[in-house]
């Protein structure tokens, strides 16, 4: 989850987050090069008196300041389509999980099963315990085992939502009469954190998410103590 004064992006708990993160990485690479090199030959033109009163055309750097901006736009797409698809593939989920926004709380239904589903409330302030986090923890977690291909889908029962956790890379938007899919791996036990990320009313702020993922066995706990 994110810390005070945080700059940068989240930890990475999935395999798409790292992906997303490195992309991110190299995409900012550049970016800061093309800033570098258009910074300094501002500072240049304006600091020197070249002057040449009968220049009025250059093929040849017309042609290299073209091609070099193409090859840089396609350096930066491929690994974009490559994450693109990776985000939509979905292999063999091991679990099917529906997840239902409403004003303002979630629910979940691990569509599996015969008749396990729960709905998810933020705890209010007033009745949080020590280490809970205040506008994050909620009432009901959404358990799910690690290292497990999860395929979620995503809908709406009223205005439209989205369901986002930032360090597992998910952000999907919850919309009314619409099935919405996404795939959910995380590679490590945990607590992880998320929140709405579409404003849809007086109580956008206090929908949180939180998943706990657990190991195998204990999940299948979890599922006898449901059943």
């Amino acid at each position: 989850m994110s810390q005070w004064f945080q700059l940068g992006l989240q930890n990475g708990n999935s395999p798409l987050m790292e992906q997303l993160i490195f992309f991110h990485d190299h995409a900012l690479l550049v970016v800061i090069l093309i800033t570098s090199l258009v910074g300094f030959f501002l500072a240049a033109l304006f600091s020197n008196k070249f002057l040449h009163r009968y220049l009025l055309d250059g093929q040849a750097i017309e042609t290299v300041w073209t091609v070099i901006p193409a090859i840089i736009l396609v350096a930066i797409a491929l690994p974009s389509i490559r994450l693109l698809y990776l985000i939509d593939e979905i292999h063999n989920p091991a679990l099917t999980i529906k997840v239902t926004g409403h004003q303002w709380y979630w629910s979940y239904e691990y569509s599996d099963f015969d008749d396990i589903q729960f709905d998810s409330y933020m705890i209010p302030s007033n009745e949080l315990s020590t280490g809970m986090y205040r506008l994050l923890d909620v009432d009901n977690r959404m358990p799910v085992p690690y290292n497990q291909a999860i395929r979620l889908m995503i809908t709406s029962d009223d205005v439209l939502h989205s369901w986002a956790v930032p360090s597992l890379g998910i952000k999907m938007d919850a919309v009314p009469g619409r099935l919405n899919q996404s795939s959910l791996l995380v590679n490590m036990p945990g607590v992880f954190y998320g929140q709405c990320s579409e404003i849809c009313g007086s109580g956008h702020s206090f929908m949180p998410i939180v998943i706990e993922a657990v190991g195998e066995s204990d999940f299948l706990k979890w599922l006898e103590l449901q059943i």
